[in-house]
């Protein structure tokens, strides 16, 4: 109750402070990469209602910005992909297409397909370009538009691919932006396919191409459960020459880990090498993935690949409840799921602002808000326990900001990401109006969403434009609207 009250004279003494107006900041109406009328009509309806302006611009900002400005579409067929529709999504700053982020950019939007031809039209184009790059090479995380210009990993990074008879040979092309390996990126692609699929019943994109590359999905999530030690021949091997030790593996493989029945995820969806093989949150995200998938693949009638996808679902599920939830030693309120082990009987407790997380469980549909485990987990995650839980003063304004960050940019910044998920995994109306309140402070006067700002200056920000984040701030309002109007709408 405490903490509750706290938390509201905060929230009025920073809205006192902090009525800035951003005003609209899209690129001009002739420069945006994409439109979509059906989404440009809803911001219009949800900011004339809503009850802050300042709230209202920032949305009107972020839910579009992925459509205004990373969007690269034809349907005039592609002489990348040789599909009739091709659609390449970039981050932001980073000109190249990661699976997950791509992915996460565009799940706002999916509920408006059915209405905006040409808007299901660029999502299936995304879904096909996804389906290309896993069929190239589903250990890499990110690609480039096409095959013109080298990636500058390629003169960093050491990365190989078996070969004949036994031998390796380099892994990186000119399509390959980066390659290293996390879980949570294939689990995107099939998220995305699966979404898509359930809402529009289309099947036309789901071919024998997208059916190789799902079978791809699995056959790699599988061989990455297999034990890492002293006799194993990795399949997978990447090495970096950085001055940074989280971007690349120990002896180019990894930390070692013990079958569990999860699957290993060298890097983090933070791009960050793991510190143990097996993260916990990813490896939820791959058991509602391949649930889903399982269900899709079903009603296109390849049970076989079904079944597989169904019974590697559940063998990582019980990875999860076996090895994931543990005992810390201080926390004396429930168990909790540790970020990531090795099988060993380690366990890493912390977690990141990239989801998946373990602050995003409920978010992901791996279990529900109210859950006990998650309760404590989530309790964990927001307190000093966590690492990269960070609470700083607010520069110039009284009051204070909390959030979760991570290794990718150090401790004691901020993610908005994490404040987002915080909000969208809450149920408790103070909570989510404290976390809005956060949001439009981390906006620093420019009506997107952030990578990153430190816990005591909102204006010392990463990534000024960072489109997953902005997405997912308007995936939030969207929530918002359904679940709790009363809370943005007058």
């Amino acid at each position: 109750m405490k903490r509750a009250i706290l938390l509201v004279c905060i929230v009025c003494l920073i809205a006192t402070t902090y009525s800035v107006r951003f005003g609209n900041n899209r690129p001009p109406a002739n420069q945006r990469r994409f439109v979509s009328v059906v989404v440009d009509n809803l911001i219009k309806n949800y900011t004339t209602r809503m009850k802050d302006p300042v709230l209202a611009e920032i949305f009107a900002n972020t839910l579009p910005n992925t459509l205004d400005t990373t969007v690269y579409y034809t349907d005039n067929n592609s002489s990348i992909t040789k599909n009739h529709i091709d659609t390449f999504v970039i981050t932001g700053d980073i000109n190249a297409m990661w699976l997950r982020d791509s992915s996460n950019q565009v799940f706002p939007y999916i509920e408006f397909i059915n209405q905006d031809p040409r808007l299901k039209l660029m999502i299936s184009g995304l879904i096909q370009r996804q389906t290309f790059s896993v069929n190239t090479d589903a250990y890499a995380n990110a690609f480039n538009y096409d095959f013109s210009t080298p990636s500058p990993m390629m003169t960093s990074d050491t990365s190989t691919k078996p070969s004949f008879l036994g031998t390796t040979i380099n892994a990186y092309t000119l399509y390959l932006h980066e390659r290293k390996y996390e879980l949570d990126s294939l689990c995107a692609f099939l998220k995305l396919s699966f979404l898509y699929w359930q809402t529009t019943s289309d099947t036309t994109i789901f071919k024998e191409d997208w059916i190789s590359a799902v079978s791809e999905v699995i056959r790699v999530i599988e061989n990455e459960q297999e034990s890492a030690d002293a006799d194993w021949n990795p399949e997978y091997i990447f090495n970096r020459l950085t001055t940074s030790p989280t971007d690349t593996l120990m002896h180019s493989q990894g930390i070692p880990g013990i079958r569990t029945g999860m699957s290993k995820s060298p890097f983090r969806p933070s791009d960050d090498a793991a510190t143990l093989p097996f993260p916990i949150a990813a490896n939820a995200m791959a058991v509602v993935s391949l649930r889903n998938t399982a269900r899709q693949l079903s009603a296109l009638g390849q049970r076989a690949l079904s079944t597989k996808a169904e019974n590697l679902a559940a063998a990582i599920d019980h990875g999860i409840q076996s090895y994931g939830l543990n005992t810390h030693r201080f926390w004396q309120h429930g168990k909790v799921y540790a970020y990531e082990v090795d099988g060993y009987g380690n366990a890493y407790f912390m977690d990141d602002a990239n989801v998946p997380s373990l602050l995003s469980l409920p978010y992901l549909g791996y279990t529900t808000i109210k859950d006990k485990d998650y309760q404590s987990t989530r309790n964990f995650v927001l307190s000093g326990y966590n690492p990269y839980y960070s609470r700083g003063a607010i520069s110039g304004a009284p009051g204070f900001i909390e959030g979760i960050g991570g290794p990718h940019v150090g401790a004691g910044y901020i993610w908005p990401m994490s404040i987002i998920m915080r909000a969208m995994t809450s149920d408790n109306d103070t909570e989510i109006e404290t976390c809005l309140t956060w949001l439009k402070l981390s906006s620093a006067g420019t009506g997107f969403m952030h990578e990153s700002f430190w816990k005591g200056n909102v204006g010392s920000y990463t990534r000024p434009w960072f489109a997953w984040c902005n997405s997912l701030f308007g995936e939030l309002i969207l929530m918002l609207a359904k679940t709790k109007p009363h809370l943005i709408f007058k």
